[in-house]
């Protein structure tokens, strides 16, 4: 990079101080969050991810260091974007992977639901796992379920929100038939994703980390003046001899 493209101390130092706030905003957000997908607290997160990149590239560009950071689910797992400067709509695609981990608690939420509405028609379908399925995601919103999958027998897997800008709003009924088709990922304008995998990454570096420390550990201690050793031995030895007296 040439000189005159270098960034100034300065623009490093705001940077800095944006990721400073970004940070700020984020641990405010999760603070004061509504639910499992609160907009407010993905807003912060990009806005960190965002403010994180840009100080890491100007902080790379003017001192030739790097930051420790990793944001997963980042840009970094899509293609460069070419959809529309300008997007006149945009399309919102939700993917949450459920385990049913307690059947018999989703089949009581569904019948409880099934009782309350009662249509009438004698039928029972609740009595069935994908019955109770199709009663309660009926019955409640998808996010309603997201914040409290506990309740209804389900446990949590990976999700993931995609935001794709369109040209123009789709005409009504122009994609009901395959919904999730033809997604051109250069038009994700951003995602979000959520897994036990980042969980494991961040795990395995804090493993890393301890095993670095013990091994300074051991380095200093391999270091220490031996003389020191034998004049710590030798007081010790004085110390017990006094005892004895």
């Amino acid at each position: 990079m040439s000189d005159a493209a270098q960034p100034t101390a300065a623009e490093v130092r705001a940077a800095a101080e944006a990721v400073k706030t970004a940070l700020d905003r984020h641990l405010a957000a999760v603070e004061g969050r509504s639910g499992e997908d609160d907009p407010a607290v993905y807003e912060a997160f990009n806005q960190l991810a965002a403010a994180a990149e840009v100080y890491d590239e100007l902080l790379y560009d003017r001192y030739d260091e790097v930051t420790p950071f990793e944001i997963p689910g980042t840009d970094d797992s899509l293609p460069p974007y070419t959809g529309p400067e300008e997007p006149n709509a945009v399309s919102v695609l939700i993917r949450r992977d459920y385990a049913v981990a307690e059947p018999q608690r989703l089949l009581a939420q569904a019948q409880r639901v099934e009782a309350a509405v009662g249509d009438g028609t004698g039928t029972e379908a609740s009595g069935t796992i994908h019955g109770a399925l199709g009663i309660l995601f009926d019955e409640f919103e998808a996010d309603e379920i997201a914040s409290r999958p506990k309740e209804f027998g389900l446990e949590e897997g990976d999700s993931t929100l995609w935001v794709t800008a369109s040209d123009e709003a789709a005409e009504p009924g122009a994609w009901l038939e395959a919904p999730f088709e033809g997604v051109d990922p250069q038009r994700v304008v951003c995602r979000f994703d959520v897994s036990a995998v980042f969980d494991d990454e961040i795990n395995d570096e804090l493993d890393d980390i301890d095993e670095v420390d013990e091994a300074e550990e051991e380095e200093i201690e391999d270091e220490l003046d031996p003389d020191l050793d034998a004049d710590l031995d030798e007081d010790e030895d004085l110390e017990a001899l006094e005892a004895d007296r």
